[in-house]
């Protein structure tokens, strides 16, 4: 993979069907291998309302933000950020939604270009994630570009998620910058 086909940008309005469409549309089983449960999900109308009322807020007023993942200018992904405490932290998300564009090693790279964007527009002085304990991809890729390991704990990680085992890696702003 040659790391200039790999592109990252902000969402636009015209993403929200790719974005919402990988949960809707996906099978059941790879949803539950993430934790996902799927009598969360909202109806995709409800969906879009979320993102369209969420989407032209200021960043310090903002409950979610997306970046796509670009292969050859396509989306083939996004990380998204959600409890977010402008100035302070936010958690983070990571999503390949093509199967087999998974586990190719293409994660790492996109997170080293997603991560100014989350630092730079929301000022964060911290940002988490907290990854299923038991899903090898994001947790090496979040190893590898210098997350900091803080604990492996039982929670509902996300709006749409079981209760579950997460391991919750952190990255300060100083170490950021330092990348």
């Amino acid at each position: 993979m040659i790391a200039d086909e790999l592109s990252v940008r902000p969402w636009q309005i015209e993403d929200f069907d790719s974005i919402i469409d990988y949960f809707l549309k996906s099978d059941r089983d790879y949803l539950f291998s993430m934790r996902i449960d799927v009598s969360k999900l909202p109806s995709k109308d409800d969906w879009l309302q979320i993102m369209s009322s969420d989407f032209n807020k200021a960043p310090e007023n903002k409950q979610f933000y997306y970046i796509m993942w670009l292969l050859d200018g396509k989306a083939i992904g996004h990380s998204n950020i959600n409890k977010i405490m402008f100035g302070q932290e936010a958690y983070m998300h990571l999503h390949v939604w093509d199967e087999s564009r998974r586990k190719k090693g293409m994660g790492l790279a996109f997170l080293k270009k997603t991560l100014p964007y989350y630092f730079n527009t929301f000022h964060l002085k911290s940002l988490y994630c907290e990854p299923f304990a038991f899903n090898p991809a994001p947790n090496k890729a979040l190893e590898k570009l210098g997350f900091d390991f803080i604990k492996s704990y039982e929670t509902v990680p996300g709006w749409i998620n079981l209760y579950q085992a997460v391991n919750r890696w952190s990255i300060n702003e100083k170490k950021f910058r330092a990348m």
